[in-house]
């Protein structure tokens, strides 16, 4: 199927590791020109900066200002937007061992990035495109290892559907995506959510791994070219009518309909 995405403009944050250099890989295949923006370069997308059709920015999101001086750098017309920047700290000792900074950090990362970003980019998005919000499963499956993160990504989820209402009389679609465990380092990298629980409860990765997959009843972690195979679906023009509208990829492990 062609999702008639060349030629498109495509901003996708958080594009340096896992999901975000899945979907730009994705983007520039449908023929999209693609603005990827991350704190800094990783491994993950080395080939990406000399591919045609890309363009590097480095930024931390977590900070309001440095979105601000984003404005000069984008194109004047922007097509698609992927708020997919996040991070998922565990917090094994509990709501107590979360400070007032990690709370800040977290809603700042998960939650504002992404409205600053809309607020930012929305007056270049035309009628015909589409923001695309990268949530996450614990947005509905709430979990005390990532409780600011389940709670940020709750808002996010909320900040969809109330924005997709006042747009869509503008043609502009906003939908979001939620993910459950997607092999990437923010998982199964070191330092990453396998690594540090199993450091905190006496186990191992492998352990903490095999947890999470017998948690899906297909019995494996989604891959991030999954995910972002279905954000150019949602970025797609095909899917006009489609907005405010949340697509669980999880291997089934939302236990409810």
């Amino acid at each position: 199927m062609d999702l008639t995405l060349s030629g498109r403009v495509a901003v996708v944050t958080g594009a340096s590791r896992g999901i975000g250099v899945a979907v730009t890989r994705s983007l520039l295949r449908e023929g999209c020109t693609v603005i990827g923006i991350a704190r800094g370069p990783r491994p993950e997308d080395d080939d990406l900066r000399d591919q045609d059709g890309y363009t590097y920015i480095r930024a931390d999101l977590s900070r309001s200002d440095a979105i601000e001086a984003l404005a000069d750098a984008l194109p004047g017309r922007i097509d698609v937007l992927v708020n997919n920047v996040g991070s998922a700290p565990p917090r094994p000792g509990g709501f107590g061992s979360i400070t007032d900074e990690d709370w800040t950090g977290t809603l700042s990362l998960n939650l504002l990035a992404a409205v600053r970003m809309t607020r930012m980019a929305l007056p270049r998005i035309p009628s015909g495109g589409a923001i695309v919000n990268v949530a996450s499963e614990n947005s509905k499956l709430p979990d005390p290892l990532v409780m600011d993160y389940s709670v940020a990504k709750a808002g996010l989820l909320s900040f969809t559907k109330s924005l997709s209402k006042e747009l869509g009389p503008t043609g502009v679609r906003v939908n979001s995506i939620s993910p459950g465990p997607v092999a990437t380092d923010l998982w199964l990298g070191s330092g990453g959510v396998a690594e540090q629980l199993a450091a905190a409860t006496g186990g191992n990765p492998e352990q903490v791994r095999a947890g999470a997959e017998q948690a899906m009843p297909t019995g494996r972690f989604t891959r991030p070219e999954e995910v972002a195979d279905l954000i150019a679906v949602l970025a797609s023009p095909r899917f006009g009518n489609v907005t405010g509208s949340d697509f669980v990829i999880d291997g089934g492990m939302r236990p409810t309909m």
